[in-house]
């Protein structure tokens, strides 16, 4: 399987930021911010499985959450990277969640942007399902619809229900105008322990490339404060 990465910033002692796109999207997305963050330390970007210049082979076993996260460790094996800090957006802020409790010892801190946690309750989890059934059935090319099912989809409660263990600093994100996860960042806030929430005025779900220069410089204060690595 081969698995699209970029290496971009300064190469130092830091740990890397490992940047994760959101459904329908690439690694392209954080073009805006690469240089703002990048300023002192490595960013890491790369495409999700289904996505961008990412293999994207037929057989559906070869796309799930399970899968990514495996990518997410290889791509740090790759980079010679023991810890890293994970920043994700959409699905990619959910995949960050949920590399955490499978290696814990790897994250130095979590940059969760314009994401939700999941569900607890399966009728829930199953309008959202719906959601991505829906997304399945309508998007071009097959890779996506590939996603939609096997990563997209939500199967289980474990990432919603890990929040209260989470030790590691956390900066939230989202767009004063993204409406469906304003709800959401609240949630994650009132969760996570000592978990710090920023809304950028004028930003939908993409707050990265609505607002750049307000999520960079949120981000980039977030990541000059974390404790010495």
């Amino acid at each position: 399987m081969k698995i699209n990465y970029s290496v971009h910033g300064t190469a130092t002692a830091l740990p890397p930021l490992l940047l994760t796109h959101g459904y329908g999207s690439s690694s392209a997305m954080w073009t805006g911010n690469l240089a703002a963050l990048g300023a002192d330390r490595r960013v890491i970007t790369w495409d999700i499985r289904g996505h961008g210049r990412t293999e994207c082979p037929d057989d559906p076993s070869f796309y799930s959450q399970d899968a990514c996260v495996d990518d997410m460790v290889t791509i740090l094996d790759a980079c010679g990277a023991e810890r890293a800090v994970l920043g994700g957006l959409s699905l990619g802020g959910y995949l960050s969640l949920a590399f955490l409790p499978a290696h814990p010892e790897r994250v130095a801190a979590l940059v969760l942007c314009d994401t939700g946690p999941g569900f607890k309750d399966d009728r829930s989890r199953e309008r959202w399902n719906g959601y991505a059934d829906k997304q399945a059935r309508t998007v071009e090319p097959r890779g996506l619809a590939l996603a939609a099912r096997g990563i997209l989809t939500q199967r289980d409660d474990r990432v919603i229900r890990s929040l209260p263990d989470v030790k590691v600093p956390t900066l939230i994100v989202v767009g004063a105008d993204d409406t469906p996860f304003l709800a959401a960042a609240d949630y994650m806030a009132g969760k996570i322990p000592g978990a710090v929430k920023v809304v950028i005025p004028g930003a939908g779900h993409e707050a990265n490339i609505d607002r750049p220069e307000l999520f960079n410089r949120a981000v980039a204060g977030f990541l000059a404060a974390l404790p010495a690595q």
